[in-house]
């Protein structure tokens, strides 16, 4: 092969670039690089001995779609169990929980993923049923935002808990006016006291199980992630992955910068940037200014309906700002968790007063974003911070009628301004959409329909949840290529199809942005390409 012919030509009915160029049906491939991309005529001089060429009759190309925002390393230790996802109800959660009991060897845990916390109405969470069902064999139920999480009582005592616990990240072993335990467990610090005593997975299981995840992962249409955490430290997980084959996706860990870290641990999360394997990296660091709405843990500017949510995980949130400082200084771009409108508010500022903001420097994002008053949308664009949000957060778990728990703790007034990706995208944000995964499913193109829809796309007799803020089909596949690659500070190599870039394509059965959004969830995905190489391909 000369430096004159492609690897690889794909030819389909259109081929929408997201840049400038448009009227292309052809991509022509070198070395993992795009070097042509036009009219199937045009590409004739790259064609030579030793090309592949593909054609996909009636299919639209599009720049690989991206998640902005996943876990799929952890994710895969977090989806241990029975899948509670589909539990609507205690009367279902019992029978889940004494079908999956009957199942258990002796000495093994019963463990759960996915629970949601409106299945106890608006009633108080406890582990009351868990106890009744399970008896003396210890039990974990991790809740879909997986920021908490529901252990029985012989869980609790394998780990040492018989009293309210505080940690000063905001952490907590919710208790009764006792004293006593109620099971649930808050935020990263509370549940890891379990974790601590539970049965380590063995590590080539665990890399079985990511293997097969990131291969439904690229069979849904994806070809990279920003995976936002570096749980553990996974070195010789991944490695031990790609001592077996490719990774499926290419991927970009951000690390957590955590309150308890010190400068030295800066320097060291610093030191890892840039180190990686063939298709994964360190990029980025993440951190957490608050929790979440429905754990009563995100930082709002009022209390919530309960008069919970009123704390940043850092006690002094100016630490948090002199750490996004030093790692802006030295050129690392960052993602901020911020739920509550004063986190969200405070990242903003810190954000705007960096030296780089505004002059082509790291890139900053906030990540969920979920309540934002008027003034905060006024004030985004002006910080350079990407928003990074997550549809099906808002389409899965909250309901129109404001009966969710998310929406009976903001109360009508926030829990009206939910999720305003259209404000935002108007505004002149740069926006990025992801799923969270393993907090929601992580198909794109469903997740892109719900970023229209405001609602299930898979529910059509549901009430869309703040139909206003709806995405156009254009404006969702811009967040899903483009927009992700702006957000993890790739846009120069990533996120369009245009010559010199990275061949990251995906092939779609239909024009995502000439259908409906039912139709595009329910859309083929006939191939991925990650550096050029077909790494998905449709049979039949």
């Amino acid at each position: 092969m000369t430096d004159r012919y492609a690897d690889l030509i794909l030819v389909a009915d259109q081929v929408h670039t997201m840049s400038a160029q448009v009227g292309a049906t052809a991509v022509a491939v070198r070395d993992g690089v795009i070097v042509a991309v036009g009219a199937e005529s045009d590409l004739a001089g790259f064609i030579g001995p030793g090309t592949r060429s593909l054609r996909y009759p009636g299919a639209t190309i599009v720049p690989g779609l991206s998640d902005a925002h996943a876990h799929p390393l952890s994710g895969a230790g977090f989806t241990v169990g029975m899948d509670l996802r589909g539990v609507t109800s205690l009367t279902e959660l019992r029978q889940q929980l004494t079908e999956a009991l009957a199942e258990l060897q002796a000495g093994d845990w019963l463990r759960g993923w996915g629970l949601n916390p409106n299945v106890w109405g608006l009633e108080r969470v406890t582990s009351a049923l868990l106890d009744e069902v399970t008896g003396t064999v210890p039990a974990l139920l991790r809740f879909f935002d997986a920021h908490s999480a529901l252990a029985n009582q012989p869980a609790l005592r394998a780990a040492g808990i018989a009293g309210p616990r505080t940690f000063p990240t905001g952490s907590r072993v919710d208790v009764d006016a006792d004293g006593t335990p109620t099971g649930l467990l808050l935020e990263a610090d509370a549940m890891q006291l379990v974790f601590d005593v539970m049965p380590p997975e063995p590590i080539e299981d665990l890399a079985h199980r990511v293997t097969r995840l990131l291969d439904d992962m690229a069979a849904s249409g994806l070809t990279s992630s920003q995976v936002m955490d570096f749980i553990d430290e996974p070195f010789e997980l991944l490695r031990l992955i790609e001592a077996e084959g490719e990774l499926a996706l290419r991927l970009r860990f951000s690390p957590w910068v955590e309150p308890k870290h010190t400068r030295d641990d800066w320097a060291h999360f610093l030191e890892w940037q840039g180190t990686g394997g063939r298709r994964w990296k360190v990029h980025g660091v993440k951190f957490f200014l608050d929790g979440t709405i429905d754990g009563g843990t995100a930082w709002l500017d009022a209390p919530d309906t309960h008069g919970e949510s009123i704390h940043s995980v850092w006690s002094d949130p100016a630490d948090y700002a002199a750490a996004v400082r030093f790692f802006d200084e030295n050129g690392v771009g960052t993602a901020t968790h911020a739920i509550g409108d004063a986190a969200i508010r405070h990242a903003l500022a810190t954000i705007s007063q960096l030296p780089a903001a505004s002059a082509g420097g790291a890139v900053h994002r906030i990540e969920h974003a979920e309540t934002l008053p008027d003034e905060l949308v006024d004030v985004f664009p002006a910080s350079g911070a990407v928003a990074s949000m997550q549809p099906t957060h808002c389409t899965h778990f909250v309901r129109s009628d404001h009966t969710d728990n998310w929406s009976e703790r903001l109360g009508p007034e926030r829990a009206q301004r939910a999720w305003r990706t259209r404000s935002l995208a108007k505004a002149g944000v740069n926006l990025a959409l992801g799923s969270d995964w393993p907090v929601a499913d992580f198909e794109p193109l469903a997740i892109m329909a719900d970023a229209q829809l405001r609602r299930d796309v898979a529910l059509p007799d549901l009430d869309p949840v703040g139909p206003e803020e709806a995405l156009t089909a254009l404006q969702a596949l811009e967040a899903y290529t483009m927009g992700s690659a702006i957000a993890a500070g790739v846009a120069d190599t990533e996120g369009s199809i245009s010559v010199g870039k990275v061949a990251d394509l995906t092939i779609l059965a239909a024009d995502p942005l000439a259908i409906s959004p039912e139709h595009l969830a329910a859309t083929a995905v006939l191939a991925t390409v990650v550096s050029g190489e077909i790494q998905f391909a449709a049979t039949g």
